[in-house]
């Protein structure tokens, strides 16, 4: 009996290591490629939060517009309104479909699916198209929270909390208390018939494509980073009756800050079939 609760919790390491930032730091001397990446990545410009911007808003057209089409944007708010109280999502039967949506607006898709890295649970891959360098391929879903809120409880067992270089957490665990927290906010949020955030991205099937970043697996020197993070913050700017796809919602709800997401930018061009895989240790600011 402890040999099996021995190799269950070895088994659960394995995976979770990935993702462990004192595991990170303490193997990251012995990963050549990944020390001369965060070197390199340093010195690099980040993409310019316009083409952030211009990205996001080309996918989110696109799917309100297919929203549109079963009754408009009243019905497609109505929807997402629906999503508060319900766990289930799925895109059949339904004309917004986040796979089709992106092809068109950004020329390729996504999808969670097994990773190539023994024990690392579940990877991020291309399945559709083509991934220039530079282009914005995923986004870190999550509640946002300053460097002075309290997340002690929420941060327990939890391998999805992403630090910002300022001190700002992004929580991406899509389960447990970071899911109640993150569906409590996202309905206080809300004005009128508009949601101000995404919750799909918390079920199987997000409606925003580009909300499975968590899930990006940190580089080894076999498999070298092809995406970085990077720090964008939301204009005030941004069209109201697109909001409803962010999948990020700030904890405070009288902060006068931006909204704070983290989107993944593409080092290089991408093909079909490759997994994504980032460095812990280059978040553009």
């Amino acid at each position: 009996m402890f040999r099996t609760a021995l190799k269950r919790f070895q088994n659960k390491w394995k995976s979770y290591r990935h993702r462990f930032v004192p595991w990170v730091v303490l193997n990251l001397s012995k990963n050549e490629k990944t020390l001369r990446q965060v070197k390199e990545r340093s010195k690099d410009k980040q993409v310019p939060d316009e083409e952030v911007s211009q990205s996001l808003l080309q996918l989110f057209r696109v799917l309100l517009s297919n929203g549109a089409n079963t009754g408009g944007l009243r019905a497609a708010q109505t929807h997402f309104l629906r999503q508060v109280t319900s766990e289930e999502h799925q895109c059949g039967g339904n004309p917004v479909c986040g796979d089709d949506a992106m092809l068109q607006s950004l020329g390729f898709c996504i999808d969670r699916k097994p990773s190539t890295l023994p024990f690392a649970g579940t990877g991020v891959f291309v399945t559709k198209g083509f991934v220039p360098k530079g282009a914005t391929v995923a986004m870190y879903p999550g509640t946002v929270y300053q460097a002075y809120e309290p997340i002690l409880l929420q941060s327990i067992r939890n391998p999805f909390l992403f630090r910002c270089i300022d001190g700002v957490l992004v929580d991406g665990n899509d389960k447990g208390i970071s899911k109640m927290v993150f569906k409590s906010c996202s309905g206080r949020d809300r004005i009128g018939p508009f949601m101000m955030s995404d919750t799909s991205w918390l079920t199987a099937s997000p409606q925003n494509p580009l909300a499975v970043g968590q899930y990006v697996n940190n580089c080894s020197n076999e498999l070298p980073a092809n995406v970085c993070y990077q720090e964008y913050d939301v204009p005030d700017t941004f069209p109201i009756e697109l909001r409803l796809y962010l999948p990020n919602v700030n904890y405070s709800h009288d902060t006068q800050r931006p909204l704070r997401c983290v989107v993944l930018v593409s080092l290089r061009d991408i093909t079909v079939g490759e997994e994504l895989f980032s460095n812990y240790y280059t978040i553009v600011h």
